[in-house]
């Protein structure tokens, strides 16, 4: 892999940390514990599109 192809996982990947922390953030708040747990799924769900990329 070259260019884009193997910055796609890290940008991901840093995506996903984001989300995690930013969904962490919301539930443990309380301000929108929904918009918190839908962040929380889309970090699972990039972390599997990563795993399948590798693969």
């Amino acid at each position: 892999m070259s260019g884009i192809e193997s910055l796609a996982p890290a940008i991901a990947m840093l995506a996903a940390f984001a989300c995690l922390i930013g969904g962490g953030t919301m539930i443990v708040r309380r301000s929108d514990v929904r918009k918190g747990v839908l962040l929380i799924v889309m970090a699972v769900v990039l972390v599997g599109n990563v795993a399948i990329w590798t693969v």
